[in-house]
């Protein structure tokens, strides 16, 4: 708390919840104007409150909003920083400041897991509790303060403290390996299939590649090199993957019945 901020004190006098108030706004580092959408960002489904006619609410709508507007400050951030890379390095690097892993260590950090309180049971899965919470808390900001004041609060609260975007830039991830091992830990037949090569407006060549799973697309990606191309698809394959359950378990059901010649490449 900052013992001079006489305006803070004096909303705190009159705050439902002073512990909460408190605790947002050294997080934040201003005063929010509704704190139930701060409260509401910090509601795991596991503890989802009942309200009119039956409904249920927790974060997960906010998480949603959350992971848009997180990726749009980021591609902007990443947009003015890099001026001469082209758009699969852009993406790329969004993509591993972004992944949950890493969100949820920083909202660990950050102190989320001290207001964020799961039930946990053997079938619940807990590994992105905390960064779920984090993408809802940044569409709660959103909301209670709007655009500049979210980006804002994500430059100097999550990335200046927490993220060294030079440094992660340079981090290689190969999504296409992670996908192949994925595929032989399941036995999933995969393919990547180069579909169609182009040129844009300066005329540099461009191809667009499709990846299968058990014969079906899944995927597709165009880069300035096929292994651009592949990357970028892999890294869709494999949001698809972790992100859609009923997908996952279909291509998991497949591969049990289907067998196909894998023309797996590296």
């Amino acid at each position: 708390m900052l013992p001079n901020d006489i305006w803070f004190r004096i909303k705190l006098l009159f705050c439902k919840d002073k512990e909460l108030y408190a605790f947002c706004y050294q997080l934040l580092g201003f005063s929010p104007r509704n704190i139930d959408t701060y409260r509401l960002a910090f509601i795991h489904r596991s503890q989802s409150i009942e309200v009119k006619h039956g409904c249920c609410i927790n974060n997960e709508r906010l998480e949603y909003l959350g992971d848009a507007i997180l990726g749009a400050i980021v591609a902007d951030i990443l947009y003015k920083m890099y001026p001469r890379k082209r758009e699969g390095f852009l993406t790329n690097t969004r993509s591993k400041i972004v992944k949950r892993e890493t969100l949820s260590k920083i909202a660990q950090k950050m102190g989320l897991d001290k207001v964020v309180h799961p039930v946990i049971t053997s079938h619940t899965h807990n590994s992105y509790i905390y960064g779920n919470a984090l993408e809802a808390l940044v569409g709660a900001v959103y909301i209670d303060q709007g655009y500049l004041r979210c980006k804002a609060f994500v430059e100097d609260r999550i990335i200046k403290p927490y993220i060294n975007i030079n440094s992660i830039a340079r981090t290689e991830i190969n999504f296409k390996s992670k996908l192949l091992e994925w595929g032989q830990k399941y036995h999933v037949p995969i393919s990547f299939d180069l579909v169609e090569t182009t040129v844009d407006g300066t005329n540099n060549q461009l191809f667009r590649s499709v990846i299968k799973l058990c014969g079906y697309p899944v995927s597709e990606a165009t880069g300035y090199t096929k292994k651009e191309s592949h990357q970028i698809a892999s890294q869709k394959a494999l949001k698809r993957i972790s992100e859609d359950e009923a997908f996952r378990q279909q291509m998991l059901t497949l591969a049990t019945a289907v067998t196909i010649p894998s023309t797996q490449q590296q």
